[in-house]
């Protein structure tokens, strides 16, 4: 008895061992839906705001022309959400100096529209679901604000280039703080409005989503005093030379051709693994005492995650919608990792529409 005892102890060991596959695979229902599936196509970007050199419109229209033909009707970039800044604004001690990092203050909208940024999330809901087939100067003014009172700057952009030039004037919550924000004197390059606001404008959008996530970085703060330090350590001794040719190319863009063939190179799946293996890959191999580096990997697993559950929100109550996701390059092979494993989406192949 004693000898059976102690195999079966064995057994359950060596089974524990070996893990568990799943008894469920959710890819398995891919075909298990009622109408056409949702295509979510991930858009991997470089950071313009990283570009030395000027960009122009005219350098991104190649760029948008391919973009336009698979015809979003939703449009996600690597933004942060009202909703999500005003929970790093009320928790301060948990994420600090995060919200002054990606947020913007929201008290000169609050002022001139009397609205908190969740009285103006849930006007902008309200909104939205009467809003009519040809809204008018005024009511896209009026919507624009609510935009800036609920802290979504991208979004309000798309309301204010939409109204015609000489209507984009003081009113209808729009004073001359909120006037200002609007007309982006000044402005820093970012793929966010370039990209994905001026493509919502062309095609008639009337918002862009914030899916971003710094909660995660609870993570990293928690880490310990030597995390940093480990890190740079791994970025300082591993080989990224897909990295030194994505800078190399971005600081020398000078045409729309170029930018289009920068975007290309940066959706290649080749590109993609070589630059997670360079990164997270090795990060996972990192061996020191506190395991910093499964740490990291950690981080960007729950922020990746996140980010994708926000996607998967903003096109929750659209079912068979066209999904354009704008985040920078390296998050793409997670984008499309974990967005394949929903029931109803499809992906839509990044280089074949860049083609």
């Amino acid at each position: 008895m004693k000898r059976m005892n102690l195999l079966l102890v064995t057994l359950m060991v060596s089974a524990a061992a070996h893990g568990q596959n799943p008894s469920f695979d959710p890819r398995s229902w891919k075909r298990a839906h009622a109408g056409p599936p949702t295509q979510a196509m991930v858009l991997g970007s470089v950071h313009l705001s990283e570009v030395t050199v000027p960009v122009s419109l005219e350098m991104l229209t190649p760029l948008l022309d391919k973009l336009a033909t698979f015809r979003p009707t939703i449009i996600t970039h690597e933004g942060m959400s009202g909703e999500q800044c005003d929970t790093l604004q009320r928790y301060p001690a948990k994420y600090p100096g995060t919200f002054d990092q990606y947020c913007w203050g929201t008290e000169e909208a609050e002022k001139a529209t009397g609205l908190s940024v969740p009285a103006a999330l849930a006007e902008i809901d309200k909104t939205l679901g009467s809003w009519p087939p040809a809204p008018t100067a005024a009511q896209r003014r009026r919507l624009a604000s609510l935009f800036l009172a609920a802290n979504d700057r991208p979004s309000a952009q798309v309301q204010w280039q939409r109204v015609a030039a000489n209507e984009r004037i003081v009113g209808d919550g729009i004073d001359e703080a909120l006037l200002k924000i609007l007309t982006r004197t000044d402005a820093k390059q970012n793929e966010t409005y370039m990209v994905g606001v001026a493509l919502a404008v062309r095609l008639g959008l009337e918002r862009v989503y914030a899916v971003d996530d710094h909660t995660a970085d609870s993570i990293e703060d928690l880490a310990g005093l030597g995390f940093e330090q480990a890190i740079q350590k791994v970025w300082r001794e591993g080989s990224n030379p897909v990295a030194k040719e994505i800078d190399r190319r971005k600081n020398a863009l000078a045409t729309g051709a170029g930018m289009l063939a920068l975007y290309r190179y940066v959706n290649e799946p080749a590109m993609q693994l070589a630059l997670i293996n360079a990164d997270m890959a090795a990060a996972l191999k990192q061996d020191t005492p506190a395991l910093y580096g499964r740490q990291y990997v950690a981080w960007w697993e729950t922020r990746n995650l996140r980010m994708v559950a926000n996607i998967r929100a903003a096109f929750g109550n659209h079912p068979g919608a066209r999904v354009l996701n704008i985040v920078g390059s390296s998050h793409k092979p997670y984008y499309d990792a974990y967005l394949n494993m929903m029931h109803e989406v499809q992906l839509v192949d990044a280089e074949a529409v860049l083609k």
